[in-house]
């Protein structure tokens, strides 16, 4: 059965356990998440008795691990993390590999009554080929889910409902707030969010200012709100933000190509809104990325297009010109946020 992320964390939170489980994406807190509650739920593990790892190096052993008992142990925990076993594969297919697959496939099929009460297979993978005999058996066997990056609704959702448990106030405007300081990233989000609930404690509430405070801005953040400063010819303010990054020991080569990228997505806004095109698209954002459209929009209309074109080409020349000794990179990022961004081009 393939299933999504709220309903495998559902089901384990009931405490049943499936004999047979495929994790893969791009989400890894949340797919570690269920991992850990697995282990969890399973209990006392011993190394080499009911508790077997595998990964590329010993993957061939699966199947005498499979079939070999849990002494002492009513099953026996196996997690093939990262093995290949699951991985799509170039047009030179590994022989052995192919094999050893259909080997698994075919035990697992002809075993399955009794594997079912001896042991619970998880395999882990970045990326799975659907394609694969194996995975199909699973699929029907067991559960298969793919760990996605969360659409930005969830990651609200989700950031409402911890808040909620500790009983700490946070509305929808300030949720969003916090996304753009402090980025997507689940693991970062658990981290910053922590703080801010200690902080306001039971029955208290989390505000614009205290994550201004406290939370450690992704520097994605900090160049927006560099961008708003120069947006409203504020000029001097970004200068301060772009000093304060490189007081923080922020490379100025990553700023240089944070600034170039920031500004080249502000010209496709522009673009796509001029020719009434699919702004997501064209900024090929990614699910938990989707909430930042307005910022886009709104930061892009700080400027005009010939403005950004301008713009982007005077950050390619400064990086030439910088690469061959012809100018300090601070000096020249901050001559053209000056020139540039203070006024019409």
């Amino acid at each position: 059965m393939t299933t999504t992320i709220e309903n495998i964390e559902k089901e384990l939170k009931t405490g049943n356990l499936n004999s047979f489980y495929i994790l893969y994406g791009e989400e890894l807190y949340l797919l570690e998440n269920v991992e850990r509650k697995i282990k969890s739920l399973f209990g006392e593990t011993i190394k080499g008795i009911n508790f077997i790892s595998i990964n590329e190096t010993n993957i061939s052993e699966l199947i005498a691990d499979m079939e070999t008992p849990a002494f002492g142990y009513e099953k026996k925990l196996i997690i093939a993390r990262n093995s290949g076993l699951l991985k799509k594969e170039g047009r030179k297919k590994n022989t052995e590999l192919v094999k050893l697959r259909e080997n698994i496939n075919n035990y697992i099929t002809e075993n399955y009554d009794i594997l079912k009460n001896s042991i619970i297979l998880v395999i882990i993978e970045d990326d799975v080929d659907t394609k694969y005999a194996l995975y199909k058996t699973i699929e029907k066997l067991g559960i298969v889910c793919k760990f996605d990056y969360l659409k930005s609704a969830q990651i609200e959702k989700r950031i409402a409902s911890i808040c909620n448990a500790y009983q700490v106030k946070i509305d929808l405007g300030t949720i969003r707030y916090f996304m753009e300081a402090c980025g997507t990233n689940m693991q970062d989000i658990i981290n910053e969010v922590r703080k801010l609930i200690e902080y306001a404690g039971k029955g208290g509430e989390i505000t614009k200012d205290s994550i201004d405070k406290l939370t450690i801005k992704k520097i994605e953040s900090v160049i927006f709100d560099l961008t708003d400063n120069l947006g409203n010819k504020e000029t001097k303010k970004a200068l301060q933000v772009l000093n304060n990054l490189i007081y923080n020991k922020e490379p100025l080569q990553r700023i240089l190509v944070m600034l170039y990228n920031h500004f080249k997505k502000l010209y496709f806004t522009k673009i796509a809104l001029k020719y009434n095109k699919d702004i997501i698209t064209s900024l090929d954002l990614k699910p938990n990325q989707t909430f930042l459209v307005n910022k886009y929009k709104k930061q892009a209309s700080y400027f005009k297009e010939n403005e950004l074109y301008v713009i982007l080409q005077k950050l390619r020349d400064l990086d030439y010109n910088y690469k061959n000794g012809l100018i300090d990179l601070q000096i020249g990022l901050e001559a053209i946020l000056c020139r540039y961004c203070s006024k019409n081009v």
